[in-house]
């Protein structure tokens, strides 16, 4: 058991008020929803803060006061956010986590790539825009590299060679970014890639692809920047784009998007799962009626 004074030093306290009979949040049950499929509209439900709201939920609670079984409910939730955020912001969108697949881990941000401005005697700057188009491009040949050498070793030499101009490979089509915050030095990325489209559907491309990339903040612990990329397969033998997905690529965009549908289902249930603990502490602690707050040593 954790006892609660050192559980509760580990929680930051809680900003805002919380309402009286506060549900399961609108952000948890928006991600219930389809994903939509257009490039334009929002390709994600999960609010970026969400770890974040979880904890001063959990914090809120420890004012309160709680049983030793509910300090180690909170314990255990808590213990679980930080095993797993990366997999319950990202996976929970269809994003594949797992360490074949995904482009990169805990990339060192470094100096170099800021743009620094000097203002008084104060350092102040940010992670460059173009750094970020790097990032995802740099993500995008290992999560084509990481197919041909994990996933699907069979073809090997075709997957290593897509990056290349020797055979059929990947031309970058245009990349859109949305940048969520201004990015720091030192901070670490982690970055995933997942395909917009279910590469079976008749209004699929035949020879082109598109991919929503997440660039995750490991100080921040939410994204930093999400981009939308459109890629063409291109015959560079006949120079000319594919007129189809050469069927080694078509069987395994088959398998990834089939993971990507059970990867958002399994992470979905389980932000419900995580919602619904801590809106039972809630309930068991400051959201009942005879509820007082505990002020520790300064209790009368």
């Amino acid at each position: 058991m954790i006892p609660r004074r050192v559980l509760s030093r580990h929680l930051p306290r809680p900003t805002c008020s919380l309402s009286a009979r506060r549900f399961l949040s609108a952000t948890v049950q928006n991600a219930q929803a389809p994903m939509p499929e257009s490039p334009a509209a929002r390709p994600h439900a999960i609010d970026p803060r969400w770890l974040t709201m979880m904890k001063r939920r959990i914090g809120r609670c420890m004012m309160f006061g709680l049983k030793p079984a509910q300090i180690d409910e909170g314990g255990q939730i808590l213990q679980q956010l930080a095993r797993d955020w990366r997999e319950l912001l990202a996976g929970s969108e269809g994003f594949l986590t797992d360490e074949k697949r995904r482009g990169l881990f805990r990339h060192n941000v470094v100096w170099g790539e800021q743009d620094i401005m000097i203002i008084l005697t104060y350092f102040q700057g940010h992670v460059n825009n173009v750094t970020y188009v790097r990032y995802a491009e740099t993500a995008r040949v290992n999560w084509t590299r990481n197919i041909g050498i994990h996933i699907d070793p069979e073809h090997r030499k075709e997957w290593l060679n897509m990056v290349s101009s020797t055979g059929i490979g990947l031309i970058l089509r245009s990349m859109k970014i949305d940048y969520k915050f201004p990015m720091k030095s030192p901070d670490k990325i982690t970055v995933y890639q997942k395909l917009v489209h279910d590469p079976t559907s008749p209004l699929s491309p035949q020879s082109a692809f598109q991919l929503h990339v997440m660039i995750l903040s490991e100080a921040r612990q939410r994204p930093a920047a999400r981009c939308h990329e459109e890629n063409v397969i291109y015959d560079y033998q006949k120079n000319q784009k594919a007129s189809q997905f050469p069927p080694f690529i078509l069987k395994q965009f088959k398998t990834i998007w089939d993971l990507q549908e059970k990867s958002k289902s399994e992470w979905q249930q389980r932000i419900l799962d995580i919602e619904s603990r801590v809106r039972t502490l809630e309930v068991e602690s400051w959201d009942r009626a005879d509820a007082v707050e505990d002020t520790g040593s300064a209790k009368q």
